[in-house]
């Protein structure tokens, strides 16, 4: 073990770097996971996320670096693609996958083995070594026993059962054979399998891609109540706020890590670019400052050694370099026809896929403006609806009907369904919409983060979010007024999510939409429909109560819902003092009596105005020196990625930037009078 400040860290990375082939994917990056902490990996698709899951998991080394983990450290890792066989049912793999299980069954089955054997050969000869032996057998015998019976302590059955049964699986999928699920099924049964290990560190790659809504809250609740550590990848925003207390991004200047969750992350981002341009625009004036003053007292020579000054200080005035701002999808649906008041009707419809009935009698009407979610669990007909209402699949019986000037626009949840994938980029959306030009084409596509050469690239070779990217892309150039979405933030990374979600609400025509993303369905659902148990019934609460109602029905509990700016020293009035003219012709003696004796009074006059007026101005700088300095040992310590500041450290040091910029703000007008009277006391003293 090894600590990091007071806790025990259980996974390191020390001055880490990766590249695949010229693209750094991260330089030099120490990062240190403790006990319990929850930490949210952020960033856009293809920056480097998953990479560094893979790195923590070992699946990936790094070109450079220490990963160093604690003595027998456990580490589960959830990937977003997985390849698992047959030939073990559902409750086996999850009760099996329990490191130490399968040796100690094992070396249970060759101890009774040994024991039997021995016990036959000891009754045939009743040799007294015989005996010795099966003693050390039935001793060891016990032992494995014993633990095997802590096993089934620490990992029973039926905590494996009530993990399952929250991923939505029933009681008759418990010994069914994991080669005949989907999936997004074997999805499911391989993060039952790690909730059930209970690691030292969980490793989760967008976990609740596959999961509905009932599971994601369950899921939820099981994560907050998660005393080890984990590392999480979602697009989800509402989730990760819930779950992290640290964020780890992948930013234009390299991987950053901040404290608090999402939210607190922005925030401190917001904080962090205001205090950059703040620093840039202080810098600038320091120098229109100091180049002033130089350009000022430059020829006097009385001021030589402060113009030097000023000279040395303005070439080591260093450059502040603002937050570069990463590209992001950005569309607006344009305007659509008005429809009838009946958008779609659903009359009498059913759907069955051989003997195996989905919906039975399906009686809904989406009206125009309408705003529905869809929601329910895996497998309940959610995307049949979907599709039949988009003429993707024919119903088995019943109509749909479109109203009135309806023209529909489909996104499906998995793109290869509709995308072609020999087509380049440019090529599938193009075909969309006949009447565009491939400069318009062109033009869309740019707000989908494809240019130049990406346009054509073919859609086979495209990952996930591209081709999440490429369909919405598809759906804008010929959006009709009703859209119908399958799942449309799965795929795409958080920024993007967020962009779509505004995207959506800024829409004019009618939407109907599957999700489990809580933040889209929140921020744009004026209806909920629940399809469950062959039923599709708007639910008449909000997503809250839907959510709550589920968590009782899966456990079964009674689950309830739970700076003022100083004000500037004005200058002090400067003295006059009128100097006593001098006669022209050759003084007399009394009169060089009196001009020594006012020369006297004069340099006692200096004494007493000059000097203490030099040393307030000598002074002035000091403190305008030193302030400086300290502003930028501030503002160098709140750009530091390494610092790690907490954010009581960030409020502190935010706090004393305004309040000594106003204290500096203060000095420099003072030295400003102070210069300006020292001037006019040397002049009128001359």
């Amino acid at each position: 073990m090894f600590r990091y400040g007071s806790r025990v860290s259980v996974l390191v990375l020390e001055n880490c770097s990766l590249s695949f082939g010229a693209r750094p994917i991260f330089e030099d990056l120490s990062l240190r996971i403790a006990e319990g902490d929850r930490l949210g990996l952020i960033g856009p698709n293809g920056s480097g996320k998953s990479t560094l899951l893979r790195v923590f998991a070992g699946d990936q080394q790094p070109d450079s670096g220490v990963v160093r983990g604690a003595k027998d450290v456990r580490i589960g890792w959830l990937p977003q693609d997985i390849a698992l066989e047959g030939g073990v049912s559902l409750i086996s793999f999850v009760k099996s996958s329990v490191p130490g299980r399968k040796a100690l069954e094992e070396r249970l089955v060759d101890t009774e083995a040994r024991y039997e054997m021995i016990a036959e050969k000891h009754a045939k000869t009743g040799s007294k070594s015989d005996e010795e032996e099966l003693i050390e057998i039935a001793t060891e015998l016990s032992e494995v026993h014993e633990r095997l019976g802590n096993f089934d302590t620490l990992y029973s059955e039926h905590e494996a059962t009530k993990i399952l049964a929250g991923l939505g699986f029933k009681t008759t999928d418990l010994t069914r054979d994991l080669g005949e699920f989907s999936g997004g099924w074997k999805m499911r049964a391989v993060l039952a399998a790690l909730l059930f290990q209970q690691p030292d560190v969980l490793l989760l790659d967008e976990p609740t891609n596959h999961l509905d809504m009932p599971s994601v809250a369950w899921f939820s609740d099981f994560l907050k109540r998660y005393q080890r550590a984990f590392i999480l990848i979602s697009h989800d925003r509402e989730f990760l706020n819930e779950q992290i207390n640290k964020v780890v991004t992948f930013e234009m200047e390299g991987v950053r890590q901040y404290t608090g969750n999402y939210e607190r992350y922005l925030t401190q981002r917001a904080e962090e670019e205001e205090i950059l341009e703040g620093k840039a625009k202080n810098l600038e004036r320091e120098r229109a400052h100091a180049k002033e003053f130089i350009d000022r007292f430059r020829a006097q020579a009385t001021k030589a050694k402060a113009v030097q000054s000023r000279m040395k200080a303005l070439d080591k005035m260093e450059d502040v370099e603002l937050y570069r701002k990463r590209r992001t999808m950005r569309f607006t649906f344009p305007k659509v026809e008005r429809a009838g008041a009946d958008a779609i009707r659903v009359e009498g419809v059913t759907k069955a896929y051989g003997e195996r009935m989905i919906l039975p009698n399906v009686n809904v009407t989406v009206y125009r403006g309408d705003r529905i979610g869809i929601i329910g669990p895996n497998g309940a007909g959610k995307t049949t609806l979907l599709k039949m209402m988009a003429s993707e699949i024919e119903a088995t019986s019943g109509t749909i009907r479109l109203g009135h000037n309806v023209t529909p626009g489909y996104y499906a949840q998995h793109h290869a369904d509709l995308l072609h994938p020999k087509n380049t980029v440019l090529q599938e959306v193009a075909s969309t919409n006949d009447e565009l030009g491939h400069q318009r084409v062109r033009s869309v596509l740019g707000a989908f983060l494809f240019s130049g050469d990406d346009v054509d690239k073919p859609i086979s070779v495209l990952s996930g979010g591209e081709r999440a990217r490429v369909a919405l892309a598809r759906l804008l150039v010929a959006p009709g007024n009703l859209l119908l979405l399958d799942e449309p933030t799965n795929h795409l990374d958080l920024d993007s999510c967020e962009s779509l979600i505004e995207s959506m609400a800024a829409f004019e025509g009618t939407m109907v939409f599957v999700s489990h993303n809580r933040a889209l369905i929140r921020r744009l659902a004026t209806k909920i429909w629940v399809v469950d148990g062959g039923k599709v019934t708007e639910f008449m609460g909000t997503l809250d109560d839907y959510m709550l109602e589920e968590r009782a029905r899966i456990t079964g509990e009674d689950v309830k819902k739970k700076a003022a700016k100083a004000a500037s020293i004005p200058p002090p009035a400067a003295v006059k003092v009128q100097a006593k003219p001098v006669d022209a012709k050759p003084p007399s003696a009394e009169e060089e009596k009196a001009r020594k004796r006012d020369e006297a009074k004069r340099r006692d006059e200096r004494a007493k105005k000059v000097l203490p007026l030099k040393k307030k101005v000598d002074e002035l700088e000091a403190r305008i020196t030193e302030f400086d300095a300290k502003q930028k040992e501030r503002n160098d310590k709140l750009c530091d990625p390494a610092a790690q500041l907490t954010d009581k450290e960030r409020f502190a040091i935010l706090d004393a930037l305004q309040t000594e910029q106003t204290k500096l703000d203060e000095l420099t007008v003072r030295w400003e009078a102070a210069q300006t009277e020292l001037e006019k006391a040397e002049k009128a003293l001359a």
